[in-house]
């Protein structure tokens, strides 16, 4: 089951490159072809918006993304390096209503969308916070998942 573990600069030219990574190690973990784009897609996607939230939020810590290729699924996690709730600034538009204190801004509402167009590429998405930050977990099936008659 291996892994690949990315960390970048919340720089938008990097997301670029995860962008390729990713699309490489899902091909290698057997995911189907056709969704291949897919998978560019929502990883570009779920990367600015953590380099998004990272620069809004004067974040330094890196944006991390963790590819893992498992028996019959493959998965990809992109974290931001927010806090959890209560701290003050906690990821909007995560599930429960964590989000910043006031009013929505803006950037609030283009967090939601990006995380609207993310579940709209992936069938199994989960979006997390912990004291580590918020995470969105994207997984594929791969080959072997599938069941031939």
């Amino acid at each position: 089951m291996p892994t690949v573990e990315l960390r970048f600069s919340a720089q938008p030219e990097h997301v670029r490159t995860a962008r390729l990574v990713a699309a490489a190690m899902a091909r290698r973990a057997g995911v189907d072809e056709a969704v291949l784009d897919e998978v560019r897609l929502a990883v570009g996607e779920a990367c600015s918006r953590a380099v998004g939230l990272h620069r809004s939020h004067g974040v330094a810590a890196p944006v991390t993304v963790v590819l893992t290729e498992e028996e019959k699924a493959f998965s990809i996690e992109v974290g931001d390096g927010l806090s959890a709730p209560g701290s003050g600034t906690s990821v909007p538009g995560a599930p429960g209503g964590v989000g910043l204190d006031g009013p929505e801004t803006d950037a609030d509402s283009e967090d939601e969308m990006g995380l609207a167009v993310i579940s709209g590429l992936v069938d199994d998405m989960e979006v997390r916070t912990g004291v580590d930050g918020g995470v969105i977990r994207m997984t594929w099936p791969t080959a072997l998942a599938v069941v031939l008659p």
